[in-house]
């Protein structure tokens, strides 16, 4: 009697582990797919016809899709990560909504805002000359040398 109530609190204990695992491994794996599907599309639009140029376009939104719901799940999964302490700008500034092609003042995108490990919460990569910002709750990919907004993703913390 004592064996399968001890197996199945190993289990328990187990499974949850496994799903978090399974869940960070899904959302790699979609981001390399992402990555996948816009080669084929380059090698479409260099060697295609409109047709096959037409399906890799759908087939990277697809991919895009997906990657996003994956990294969703992984996002509720790890509230933990995601849970950030009250944010507070730069002084005489309040927070407002804002858009692609806004121009932020550079004490918005200075060391005390910019996010120095964006991996850790699987952000998609930057190019150079721009940075994730925490915005609020919100985080924006900033250009350094314009301060225009160039991706915005809202509610990004809890």
């Amino acid at each position: 009697m004592r064996t399968p109530i001890i197996l199945g609190l190993l289990a328990a204990m187990t499974l949850p582990s496994m799903a978090q695992a399974q869940s960070w491994q899904e959302a790699r794996e979609s981001q390399h797919q992402v990555r996948d599907e816009r080669h084929d599309l380059r090698d479409a639009q260099m060697h295609g016809d409109r047709r096959e140029i037409r399906e890799e376009r759908q087939d990277l939104r697809e991919a895009r899709r997906e990657a996003r719901g994956d990294w969703r799940d992984y996002r509720q999964s790890h509230r933990d990560v995601y849970r950030r302490p009250a944010y507070v700008g730069p002084r005489g500034h309040a927070y407002r909504a804002v858009s692609v092609g806004y121009r932020f003042a550079p004490t918005y995108y200075s060391s005390r805002y910019v996010i120095s490990d964006p991996w850790r919460y699987r952000l998609p990569a930057y190019g150079h000359g721009t940075r994730w910002v925490r915005y609020g709750n919100d985080v924006v990919l900033v250009n350094l040398h314009s301060g225009r907004v160039l991706e915005i993703h809202r509610g990004f913390f809890w």
